[in-house]
């Protein structure tokens, strides 16, 4: 890369555009389009629903659960099945082990692993 084309990319970018000339959608934009409040409010309808039947999140007393496996089993069927209730089910089980999961190692370390969603 020539010292021009490295200051032409740094000034695109400094001025909200990607490399391609694109513009950079802002963080506004972005926070009301890459959302689903239709697959949020079916996740939620569900854990009201969970709560009764399971217990409260961070409920005292509250049962261990096998979520991974679950949300694993859950995903299968609807890679299987293609019904959307084991997508919101999944998610839910991935939320509740987020929040009160027993994994021995469970953290947090945001990284790009190279690891991406193929295009088909």
């Amino acid at each position: 890369m020539t010292n021009t084309e490295f200051l032409r990319q740094n000034i695109l970018m400094n001025c909200g555009y990607k490399e391609d000339g694109e513009k950079v959608p802002s963080l506004e934009s972005l926070r009301k389009t890459e959302w689903s409040p239709e697959f949020e409010r079916l996740m939620r309808n569900r854990m009201v629903i969970g709560a009764l039947r399971y217990g409260r999140l961070h409920g005292q007393g509250k049962p261990q659960y096998d979520r991974i496996t679950s949300a694993i089993k859950r995903l299968e069927k609807y890679k299987e099945t293609g019904n959307i209730e084991n997508l919101v089910d999944t998610a839910n089980m991935c939320l509740l082990e987020f929040e009160e999961g027993i994994h021995p190692k469970k953290h947090f370390n945001a990284v790009d692993d190279g690891e991406h969603t193929e295009v088909k």
